[in-house]
Parts: C-alpha cells; structure tokens; sequence
C-alpha cells in the first residue's frame, strides 16, 4: 500500500484543525477536516479513510457517537484527542475501539509521531510478509487484512489481525505479553497484560484450527503447519 493515506479530522477547534493539518500534510498525507460528525460520517459513506483523529467535545455528535458510527462497518483506525477528564475518556475510548488517545494541550509534533507509528502497524506490517498466507488452512491476506477458510470469511477485529500477524511474522518464537502489548497496544498503553489473553482467548475461539500455544512462562506462538 501507499503512503499517500487519507486521514479525517474531526475538530471544531478550528485554528487548531488547520494547524494539526498542516504538520500532517508535511508528512505527505491527506487530511480532510470537518468540524462535526455528521459532515464527516456522510463524506465516508463515498470515501473511506485510512484513519479517525476525532475530538470528543464536539457540536451535534460527540466522538463517541462517531466512533460508535464507524465501528458499525469498518475496523479503520481512530485516534482520540479531548481536553475532558484523562484516564476517565481514555478508558471509554478504548472501550469503544479507539487505538490511541492524545490529551490536550499537546505538540503538533507529537500527534504525527503517534499517527505515523499506528498507520505503519496498521497498512505497513503486511508489506513485510507474503502476499498471501496459508496456514492450517487458513488462508490470510495481511494487506487487506481479510481471512477466508474453506471460502467462508472469518471476522477478526483489527486488535485480534494486529496480534494475529505479530505472532506470524515471527512464527515458530515465542513472543512474551509484554512485547506483544507494545507492538500492537503501544509503549504509552497503561492497561493490563490480560488484554493481551483475551485477545488470544477471542482468536482461538474464532480460529480453533490455527496452532496457537501458550509458552508458559514465554508469552505465545504460532507453529507453521
């Protein structure tokens, strides 16, 4: 895929939006500003984009209505700004599906490393394995991110590919929690390890064919068929 992503910003700060807009063009990415959710949400219905940043505090439709909207038909990416309590919207972000969480005030410059950082695990990952993957009769697509077994489509959420691709990248090694928590969750993700056996727990279960074991006491791993 190119690195020429569309990015949606929802902001109704507006001379914050033209800034933040500004340093991401820098980096050669589209970035369409709205400041509502319903302006934003009917210009996906044409064109997706490759990633959310949505404010919380907004006119009309709060963030969380939006990515309540969006979850409904896409696993695309979103990344949350707000001023509001911290811990209190970074747990319900996450909750609601969120993938990152910026409080403001906060420097142009780190929004970009953090978009930068998610767009490459997301679009980027699946550049570094083979165009399509056949494991336990699985096949795995990891640039559309989309698995088929026998023709039927199996339905991952974009946490459940992320950790799923991780552990085939390095397929047959055994990867502990913690490296996978700060592959896929990131270095700043303040929640617990088990995050990361649910995760596992809900892929088992979605994919019961695949040779997924626990290492006891060395995280998980994939064994190739």
């Amino acid at each position: 895929m190119s690195n020429e992503y569309s990015i949606y910003l929802v902001e109704d700060e507006q001379d914050l939006a033209q800034v933040l807009k500004a340093y991401m063009e820098k980096e050669g990415w589209s970035v369409s500003v709205f400041h509502n959710g319903e302006d934003a949400l009917k210009s996906a219905e044409e064109k997706k984009p490759h990633l959310w940043i949505l404010d919380i505090m907004l006119p009309g439709m709060d963030g969380y209505e939006i990515i309540k909207e969006i979850k409904k038909t896409s696993d695309i990416p979103v990344i949350f700004v707000s001023a509001r309590d911290q811990d209190l919207d970074r747990i319900v972000g996450l909750e609601l599906g969120s993938d990152d969480y910026l409080a403001k005030p906060f420097m142009p410059r780190e929004l970009v490393i953090r978009v930068r950082k998610l767009l490459t695990r997301i679009y980027e990952t699946g550049n570094r394995l083979p165009q399509t993957i056949e494991i336990t009769g699985y096949m795995i697509d990891p640039i559309s991110r989309k698995i088929t077994r026998d023709g039927e489509m199996i339905n991952l959420t974009g946490k459940e590919i992320d950790v799923l691709l991780y552990l085939i990248e390095n397929k047959g090694k055994s990867r502990k929690r913690e490296e996978i928590l700060e592959y896929v969750w990131g270095d700043d993700y303040f929640g617990s390890e088990r995050a990361v056996d649910d995760v596992i727990r809900r892929v088992r279960k979605k994919m019961p064919r695949l040779n997924l074991e626990t290492v006891y006491g060395a995280g998980y791993r994939i064994i190739p068929s």
